[in-house]
């Protein structure tokens, strides 16, 4: 052991960026087993590294048995330790070789902890990636010390790689395998959204304009809604940029993918007409208990509202969470005064009907003795507070007034009648 071998560390240091410490603790666990195979004793094996002389020296530490010293009260026997430098040109072939093999397998492990801390804290972020090869459905992204997997489901329907190009991906997840760490990338994620807005919009990444929501159709259309924290400073326009510049570098970026951007408010129906454009919305009507609502657009905008395979609405669905019904104005007028119509019949209705109450007066008939007779008959009453149609109070009529004999003589049983 001698200067090579700190030269040895220090370009490992250098390109698997592990530190020294590391590196020195790893070569004592190599020795230690290559002690142990050469001279098959269980000492322990430390390194003592002089980086000022290089030099390494390394030394074996045995236990051995200590006798009684005589003396005024005497010490009793035990165990101690011996350490004694070790000649490591005494290691065989095989020894050298396992001790070889220990090193490559803890520097492989250090690498995989490193590439694991390091990108599990990137969860979230994007990264700018090189595209090293692609298989029949997968993309393989080049990000700094290793290769990155980005899969079918997560690239942007229709899009194409070439070796060599540089693209922006969302790093989606970091797993821990028996090999490398795998490493998830996303283009179609909602997030790469976001993260290119604060690249490209110095008022986004500095919080002056915050992106509340996104909603997103990778590779078709986007919605993202904005609210400024400065009143000096339009949200909208922030984002859009200069003849549409900021915006347009991310359009370009996701490959043509149009993006809407909204105004957000805290009033739902305002945030609700925002979200729908680029059409116009005349009217919402909301549902708070089952957060849905109903919005009117005029006859030529409902297209437009409505969007290619219902798109757009679809969109300013997930955007703002509510669940929307969209109509026309003219179904909108039609279904109201449909709805009125059937409310005033109704209102009719019930003005014409009869309670069992004030029935039983008019025949003069207990109102127990009613409410029985017109169970009888089929007819739903539960009291005399109950309310029959006006026909049903009419065949109650008939059948108490409109035969022979009276309602005593229906009680004792002189005149039956067939219910």
């Amino acid at each position: 052991m001698n200067g090579e071998f700190i030269d040895a560390l220090e370009q490992l240091q250098r390109e698997k960026d592990i530190p020294m410490t590391a590196l020195i603790e790893t070569v004592e666990a190599a020795m230690a087993s290559a002690y142990r195979k050469h001279f098959g004793a269980s000492d322990d094996v430390r390194l003592e590294v002089d980086f000022d002389s290089r030099t390494v020296r390394m030394f074996a530490r045995t236990l051995v048995d200590q006798e009684d010293t005589p003396g005024d009260g005497g010490e009793t026997a035990g165990v101690r330790y011996e350490e004694h430098e070790v000649d490591s040109s005494e290691f065989g072939r095989i020894a050298a070789q396992t001790a070889k093999q220990v090193v490559m397998q803890r520097v492989r492990e250090a690498e995989r902890e490193i590439v694991f801390d390091e990108f599990s804290h990137r969860v979230g972020e994007m990264i700018t990636g090189e595209v090293q090869r692609k298989d029949a459905r997968n993309a393989f992204i080049s990000i700094g010390r290793t290769e990155a997997l980005l899969p079918a489901n997560e690239q942007i329907p229709g899009e194409t790689f070439r070796f060599g190009d540089r693209i922006k991906t969302y790093v989606l997840d970091v797993r821990k395998t028996t090999r490398n760490p795998q490493i998830i990338l996303s283009r179609r994620h909602p997030g790469l959204v976001v993260r290119l807005f604060e690249q490209e919009v110095p008022e986004v990444f500095d919080g002056i304009v915050e992106i509340k929501s996104v909603a997103r159709e990778a590779g078709a259309r986007s919605k993202v809604a904005v609210l400024s924290t400065d009143a000096q400073v339009d949200p909208v326009g922030a984002c859009v940029g200069h003849r549409g510049a900021r915006v347009q570098s991310i359009v370009d970026e996701l490959r043509g993918e149009k993006i809407d951007i909204v105004r957000y408010s805290d009033d739902p129906s305002e945030y609700l007409k925002s979200a729908l454009s680029p059409a116009r919305v005349s009217q919402v009507s909301l549902n708070d208990e089952e957060h849905s609502a109903v919005v009117v657009a005029p006859d030529d905008q409902l297209s437009l509202a409505i969007g290619r395979r219902g798109q757009n609405v679809r969109l300013a669905a997930q955007l703002t969470g509510w669940r929307i019904d969209i109509r026309s104005q003219t179904q909108w007028e039609t279904e109201t005064e449909r709805i009125a119509e059937e409310e005033a019949e109704a209102e009719k209705e019930e003005a014409q009907r009869v309670r069992v109450y004030e029935l039983a007066q008019e025949l003069d008939v207990p109102s127990a003795d009613l409410v029985e007779i017109m169970r009888e008959e089929g007819m739903d009453v539960s009291s005399h507070a109950s309310s029959v149609s006006s026909e049903e109070a009419d065949i109650v009529r008939d059948l108490l007034l409109g035969g022979e004999g009276t309602l005593d003589d229906i009680e004792l049983g002189n005149i039956e009648i067939e219910l």
